[in-house]
């Protein structure tokens, strides 16, 4: 890892971490900002909603021109999406004013997309290893902002302590970004939709088919720990650790699998090759993930906290189908069209962070049937795998 490239990664894994390090700071001060703002709980919940809808949209404007031409100045963009309301959230006079700040932060999520059109650039066989590196931000993130909060005082802080942690963040976000910029050289995202056919990435099967296979593993990343805490009669500090074990197992097995799909793909680097060996890494990163959900569904019912740290520490590796999926689309599409393909792929996959809280947290109400959605998501991302390993990729269509 001597050269420039992987300098580049390390950069773009700190900016995502900083990004992502507003994650689930709010609902960390949950006593502090219920009793500031005079809210119910419920009420408290909508943040969160709204950030994950964000997540959604995102991919949506990433078939815009918002996030194409100057690739520094879609990074820049996208960290301002995060960082601005991080200033604005604890000035906020009203609670809705917050949620709907917390809607825009969640458009942090397209670094995601915009990092795998440099990825592409810079590598081949090493896509996935790279890009696991980069995702694993996404939870060293989420553990720096709970530390942060834990920090200033959590549901117990003063108001003061609260907007502090704010203005900390957001400040480091912009620092981030200001190092980042130095270090990253610049590149054009086209902005022309086409391909040698003429054909939209929306209208080809393979994009709607691939793109669900990614759809169960963000079902379960965005909702497993909530959901599953919520059916827990175990201590504040013992929620707290098994929250803490499960960012770093996704943070970890983001850089394993993403390491193998690496190993596997220097076997083959043909476009065909390459996407032999994400199927296969997202498949094996299914099947462990049903053994972990399986156990956690043990824990929980027999209330083992031991049981459900073992669950947790294997079912995250629910996140090592992230490096895999998110190198497709340099590898299975033409080279025009790929960066709307990363998007379009994103799009689809990250539907389930509009559909998964209300069916995980309003209409399922036994941890009976909530563990059995789940485990029902792991076999459904392995017969989406199956489905597509048979189908042409859209760069061969191409070729024909």
């Amino acid at each position: 890892m001597s050269d420039n490239r992987w300098k580049f990664v390390i950069m773009d894994m700190l900016l995502v971490a900083a990004g992502f390090g507003t994650m689930h700071m709010l609902e960390k001060f949950k006593d502090a900002v219920i009793n500031h703002y005079g809210i119910t709980e419920a009420a408290l919940n909508y943040q969160q909603t709204a950030y994950v809808v964000g997540l959604f949209i995102a991919f949506l404007l990433g078939g815009t021109s918002l996030f194409k031409g100057s690739f520094k100045r879609s990074v820049a963009l996208i960290v301002s999406f995060a960082a601005i309301p991080q200033f604005l959230i604890p000035f906020m006079p009203n609670w809705w004013g917050v949620v709907a700040l917390r809607f825009f932060q969640g458009f942090i999520v397209a670094l995601v997309a915009v990092f795998s059109n440099q990825i592409a650039g810079l590598f081949v066989a090493e896509r996935p290893f790279a890009k696991g590196i980069v995702l694993s931000g996404i939870f060293w993130g989420g553990i720096y902002g709970i530390r942060l909060a834990k920090w200033a005082g959590g549901s117990e802080a003063s108001w003061s302590s609260v907007k502090e942690a704010f203005l900390i963040s957001a400040v480091l976000m912009y620092v981030m970004l200001a190092l980042w910029w130095l270090f990253v050289e610049d590149f054009e995202i086209p902005k022309e939709k086409h391909s040698a056919k003429g054909a939209s990435v929306w209208r080809m099967p393979f994009t709607w088919v691939f793109g669900f296979t990614f759809f169960p593993a963000l079902w379960v990343v965005f909702t497993l720990g909530s959901f599953t805490l919520n059916h827990v009669s175990f201590s504040e500090a013992q929620k707290a650790n098994l929250v803490m074990a499960l960012e770093v197992s996704m943070g970890l097995w983001s850089i394993i699998m993403g390491y193998l799909g690496y190993r596997l793909s220097l076997k083959n680097t043909s476009n065909r090759g390459l996407f032999k060996a994400i199927v296969s890494v997202m498949t094996l990163s299914y099947i462990v993930t049903f053994i972990g959900l399986f156990i956690v569904w043990k824990a929980t019912s027999a209330n083992d906290y031991t049981l459900a740290l073992l669950g947790f520490a294997i079912a995250g590796i629910v996140q090592g189908t992230g490096p895999a999926f998110w190198t497709t689309a340099p590898a299975a599409y033409p080279k025009e069209i790929y960066p709307e393909a990363s998007f379009a792929l994103g799009l689809i996959s990250n539907s389930a962070n509009a559909v998964a809280p209300n069916v995980m947290f309003v209409l399922v109400k036994s941890v009976g049937a909530g563990m059995a959605i789940y485990l029902g998501m792991s076999l459904l991302g392995i017969l989406l795998l199956l489905a597509s390993s048979r189908m042409r990729l859209p760069v061969e269509e191409a070729g024909a």
